[in-house]
């Protein structure tokens, strides 16, 4: 069966390949040092060939690695040190549009949970700091089910975002996926990745995945967080996005101001 969070986990560097099943709130998965998982496996064959993807961890590396160069709003240098493995690639997303999405409502004059006090904007917390952040929020999955949703829709969105420029061609598509056979990548993981990678781009359907303000607010750091913005076809993709998921352009401003204070903080 198709694990879309654990599937987010490897994507952004957290836990391993068969690690803790927890989600939040009450039971976030972890990691840390472990055994290559076939998708690291995977992400190290393609870097080692010079080709567009770089060792950057995870799933992370096999599909965005070659889009995230430094100096953007992205995560340069990949995804390992910004904490993934912490609280779990989805509450990671989730908390960076929280700390993002309350700055601005305060902006707006409009009541809101204040900052843990000593923490910077972009901070990456800890478990326990995540469940009393997002708590009670909508930030929150509500059951397993939800939790498997979004995190499907921020695979999606992640990875649609990658392919904006157009640098993830058919050649590279299909040295991604002879190594997804070489290293026996799950067959559930791997049919997902080729529908996704091979899907057209469709910003309406990416925004059409979010159900709510706050869902819309991830979704958008999600696509920022895959890539560098230093291509007008990038910056058109987002700004195309932040239209269609119908986000305040003060919201965008912090968002973006958020993730590359996270980045800043490795």
């Amino acid at each position: 069966m198709f694990d879309a969070k654990r599937l987010l986990d490897q994507f952004l560097g957290g836990s391993p390949r068969g690690g803790s099943p927890g989600g939040y709130p009450g039971g976030f998965s972890g990691s840390g040092h472990h055994a290559p998982s076939p998708l690291e496996q995977v992400a190290r064959s393609l870097g080692g060939g010079g080709g567009k993807a770089a060792i950057l961890g995870g799933l992370a590396s096999l599909v965005l690695g070659g889009r995230r160069r430094h100096g953007g709003f992205g995560m340069p240098g990949g995804m390992p040190g910004m904490g993934a493995g912490r609280v779990g690639g989805l509450a990671l997303i989730a908390t960076l549009a929280y700390q993002a999405y309350q700055s601005w409502q305060a902006n707006q004059g409009k009541p809101g949970r204040s900052q843990p006090a000593g923490r910077a904007a972009g901070f990456i917390p800890s478990a326990d700091e995540a469940n009393r952040m997002l708590g009670g929020t909508r930030f929150a999955p509500t059951s397993a089910a939800d939790e498997q949703d979004r995190a499907r829709a921020l695979l999606i969105a992640m990875i649609t975002a990658a392919k904006a420029d157009g640098h993830i061609d058919a050649d590279e598509q299909g040295r991604i996926f002879g190594e997804m056979d070489r290293h026996a990548l799950d067959s559930d993981d791997k049919a997902f990745l080729m529908d996704v990678l091979r899907a057209p781009v469709d910003v309406e359907a990416v925004a059409r995945l979010a159900r709510n303000p706050e869902q819309a607010t991830e979704l958008y750091a999600a696509s920022l967080m895959a890539i560098t913005v230093d291509t007008p076809q990038e910056r058109a993709y987002l700004d195309h996005l932040a239209r269609s998921l119908r986000l305040d352009p003060g919201l965008v401003r912090h968002i973006e101001a958020t993730l590359a204070s996270a980045a800043s903080q490795r």
